[in-house]
């Protein structure tokens, strides 16, 4: 990576870790807080400024353009070991390779971004998962235990930076692990079996919060929870509300017991049908906010005034429209700006159609509408 920044981080009288939270609890600040969610792969060579300055990934990308510091710690809270990741069969231009999550996908030798066509799911019926669960996801797991001193001695204790704590997936990762069809036949089929999924998701990330949680002073939580799409969710809502909000309300106890009171999660497509319990169980911000899945951010913000936050929902479509489209969508964010509770920047990581100079010119167009006036 160069030594050097494109940009130099934004004007400002506070640290980011005061303009963070301040920010995103409705209250005044000095400049918004200026970060971005990252970039496809292709970004990396297709745009010269960061092919020729050698950034090859997201965190050299938020320092080279100096975005406001930003980290959320994880651990340990999913499939543990994961399948041995192999390639089964190789057809002209694409491979079926066995990943992570035990599921056969198809995918591209050449290995460009895009969505895997899954195949088939290791995990089918009670059986199967009764044998996963025993094999990869046990509680007494020896790698589940928290380096407590390491952590300490990487982040440090007079911090100027948001630190959060990752509150990993009730669902989306059983989504991951089962496949969308797959997760909604098993919710009919085997309603049992998938609320024991939720329920040991929710165990795994109990037992970490216990661990980290007396040690950090954290300012927020995290976590994915891919589970909708442009038609809304693809689990029933009843179900939602049944089964997994209460695990939700569980994690909300122990993240209230320290302080934290600022939750995001990350559910790309239209959020809307399950969002009332997403604020009941504990979740109030999302992110990064898909919003020609769901909507324009403010729509939701008036809603929901001061009960929901958002970080993202700048519309990528409009990103790759050219500047004029880019200026009118950024001025629509400007009363959400201003009133607190929304951080703007790109709704997912920005793909390659984006031209490096209307990029460019995003920047410095959200810098000059919402960083520190001179």
């Amino acid at each position: 990576m160069s030594d050097k920044r494109m940009k130099e981080p934004w004007n400002g009288s506070m640290s980011p870790r005061e303009r963070f939270n301040r920010q995103i609890h409705y209250q005044p600040v000095d400049r918004c807080f200026n970060m971005e969610f990252g970039y496809w792969d292709e970004n990396f060579t297709l745009w010269d400024m960061f092919r020729l300055n050698n950034i090859n990934n997201n965190d050299e990308a938020h320092e080279f353009l100096g975005f406001d510091p930003i980290l959320s710690l994880s651990g340990n809270v999913w499939m543990n070991p994961p399948y041995e990741e192999k390639v089964i069969e190789i057809i002209e231009d694409t491979k079926i390779i066995m990943n992570h999550d035990g599921l056969l996908a198809e995918v591209p030798i050449d290995q460009h971004d895009t969505i895997p066509h899954f195949i088939k799911s290791s995990i089918v019926t009670p059986d199967d998962w009764a044998r996963c669960k025993a094999e990869r996801f046990r509680r007494d797991d020896p790698d589940r235990i928290v380096d407590i001193h390491t952590l300490k001695k990487s982040i440090p204790e007079n911090r100027d930076f948001p630190l959060g704590v990752y509150c990993g997936s009730m669902i989306g990762k059983i989504r991951d692990m089962l496949t969308f069809e797959g997760l909604a036949y098993a919710c009919y089929d085997y309603p049992e079996m998938v609320e024991d999924m939720v329920e040991t998701c929710c165990l795994l990330v109990e037992d970490y919060l216990d661990q980290i949680l007396p040690h950090f002073n954290f300012d927020f939580a995290s976590g994915w929870e891919d589970i909708c799409y442009k038609n809304g969710p693809i689990v029933s809502v009843d179900f939602f509300r049944d089964v997994v909000m209460p695990r939700y309300k569980r994690i909300k106890r122990k993240l209230m017991n320290y302080g934290i009171d600022i939750w995001y999660t990350d559910c790309d497509g239209d959020v809307r049908p399950i969002l009332p319990y997403f604020l009941e169980g504990g979740i109030n911000c999302l992110f990064p906010f898909e919003v020609n899945g769901c909507a324009h951010p403010g729509e939701l913000l008036d809603q929901y005034s001061g009960k929901l936050r958002i970080m993202g929902g700048f519309d990528k479509m409009q990103l790759g429209k050219g500047k004029e489209a880019i200026k009118s969508y950024m001025l629509s964010l400007i009363p959400y700006v201003e009133q607190g509770g929304y951080i703007p920047f790109c709704d997912h990581r920005c793909p390659p159609n984006v031209k490096e100079e209307d990029y460019l010119y995003y920047l410095d167009l959200k810098e000059e509408l919402f960083g520190m006036k001179k």
